[in-house]
C-alpha cells in the first residue's frame, strides 16, 4: 500500500510556503452550517448575497467537490491588522479626503494563500493524489470547515477566531482523494459573555451571537448592487471598501497577539478625489482585485462619493470640480450619489445649476429623482 503523508508533513510544507497553520478534517457534510445558512437565507438576513447562500448543500458538503474526495486540508495565512493612525496634520490643516479599505485587501493576501495551498497540492500530487484547491469560493463554507478542523471557533462576530492569530487570517482548503488522518479537535467557544462586537457595531448588524444581518453590514453594503442605503451613509464615515470594526473590537485580536512578524501591507488609504478623477480603465487597474458588482467602476465612484460627503471640506474648490463632473456623469448611480455628497457638503448650488435634462436623463430606476426629492429639490423651478 502506498504511503499517505501525515498532518505534520503537510504542516511543514505549508509553513515553508508561507502558511501559518494547517489542519485536516473529513468530507462529511457540515449539517449545522447548512442549517444556519438556510435559516439566514429564509429570514432574508443574506440581503441578496449569493456566495454560499446560492447552494447551501454544495457549500457544506466537501465530498461533492469531486467523486472520491476523502479529506480536506484546511490552511490559514495571517495578514497584518490595521492600526489606529496618528493624525496626519497635528495643526489641523485641511487634508484631501482619504478612504480606508479593509486590511485583507491592502495587498494580495489571497494570492499568497493560494501559493501556499498549491505547495500542499503539489506535494500530495507526488503521491498520486487528486487535489482541488478551494478558497474564497462559493463551493465551500470556509469558516465552517476550518472550525471543524480545529483551527478556531466561530465567534459572535461570525468570524473564525484562531486562539493565537485571532480573525486576521485568510482561509483556504485542498480537497484530496487521499484518506489523511485528522489530528485536530474542535475548539470550545472562547467568546463567552463578551458582546463588544455586537454592542459597538456601527449599524447593529451583530445583535445575535454568530448571526450577521447583511442588510446592515457596511462591508457587504459596499459590495452590494444598487444605491448605498441612505440610512447608513453618514455612519459609513471614511470606509471605502470593507469594514474591520468587529475585528478591531474583538479582545481576541488585541495587541498581545503575535503579529510582529507579519509583513507590512501597502498604504491603506485611498485618495478620494484622485479616485473620482480616474478613468474606468485606471480604476479597474488599481482596484480590480476588489469585488466590484458587475465589474462596473460606477460602484467604486458610488462608495467614494459617500466618503467624500462625509469627509470633504465645503471650502475646497477641487471638490466643486469633482462633484460637478460627477453630477453630469452618464451613470445615474454616480449622479444620484453626487447629489447626496453635494447636499451633505452644503453645496446645493452645484446641483441646482445643472439642467433637469442633464440630471434626470437616463434615470430608468428613478434613483436620481428620488435623491432630489429626498432633499426637496425641484429642478423645474430651479429651487
Amino acid at each position: 500500500m502506498a504511503r499517505v503523508p501525515n498532518l505534520e508533513e503537510l504542516k511543514q510544507i505549508g509553513r515553508k510556503a508561507g502558511l501559518d497553520d494547517v489542519a485536516v478534517t473529513g468530507v462529511e457534510p457540515i449539517l449545522e452550517a447548512r442549517q444556519a445558512i438556510e435559516e439566514r437565507k429564509a429570514s432574508g438576513l443574506h440581503a441578496g448575497m449569493t456566495f454560499t447562500f446560492g447552494n447551501p448543500q454544495r457549500a457544506t458538503d466537501p465530498s461533492l467537490m469531486f467523486e472520491g474526495a476523502q479529506s480536506v486540508i484546511v490552511a490559514l495565512r495571517r495578514y497584518k491588522p490595521p492600526t489606529w493612525d496618528a493624525p496626519e496634520t497635528p495643526d489641523h490643516r485641511y487634508v484631501s479626503p482619504k478612504g480606508i479599505v479593509a486590511a485583507y485587501v491592502r495587498s494580495d493576501e489571497y494570492g499568497s494563500l493560494r501559493r501556499g495551498l498549491e505547495a500542499i497540492a503539489e506535494y500530495l500530487n507526488a503521491f498520486g493524489a487528486r487535489t482541488e484547491i478551494v478558497m474564497d469560493d462559493n463551493r465551500l463554507a470556509d469558516r465552517a470547515v476550518a472550525a471543524r478542523a480545529g483551527l478556531g471557533w466561530l465567534g459572535r462576530n461570525t468570524m473564525l477566531l484562531h486562539p493565537e492569530f485571532g480573525s486576521w487570517t485568510t482561509i483556504g482548503s485542498v480537497v484530496t482523494d487521499l484518506l489523511i488522518e485528522a489530528e485536530s479537535d474542535r475548539l470550545d467557544d472562547g467568546c463567552g459573555s463578551c458582546r463588544r462586537c455586537s454592542d459597538d457595531c456601527p449599524t447593529g448588524a451583530l445583535n445575535t451571537f454568530g448571526v450577521l444581518d447583511a442588510n446592515k453590514c457596511l462591508a457587504w453594503l459596499l459590495q452590494a448592487k444598487g444605491i448605498f442605503p441612505r440610512e447608513y451613509r453618514s455612519v459609513l464615515g471614511d470606509r471605502l471598501y470593507g469594514c474591520d470594526d468587529c475585528q478591531l473590537l474583538c479582545p481576541i485580536n488585541d495587541d498581545g497577539l503575535n503579529t510582529r512578524d507579519v509583513p507590512l501591507t501597502r498604504e491603506p488609504k485611498v485618495d478620494i478625489l484622485a479616485l473620482l478623477d480616474s478613468s474606468d480603465e485606471e480604476l479597474m487597474e488599481n482596484f480590480g482585485h476588489w469585488y466590484i458588482p458587475r465589474r462596473q467602476p460606477a460602484y467604486l465612484r458610488r462608495n467614494a462619493l459617500v466618503v467624500l460627503g462625509n469627509t470633504g471640506s465645503s471650502d475646497d474648490p477641487e471638490i466643486d470640480r469633482i462633484l460637478s463632473a460627477c453630477l453630469t456623469s452618464d451613470d445615474a448611480l454616480v449622479r444620484s450619489h453626487a447629489v447626496w455628497a453635494a447636499m451633505r457638503l452644503k453645496k446645493r448650488y452645484l446641483v441646482t445649476r445643472q439642467t433637469t435634462a442633464s440630471l434626470l436623463q437616463g434615470d430608468p430606476d428613478g434613483m436620481v429623482k428620488a435623491e432630489l426629492d429626498e432633499w426637496g429639490i425641484t429642478m423645474d423651478t430651479n429651487a
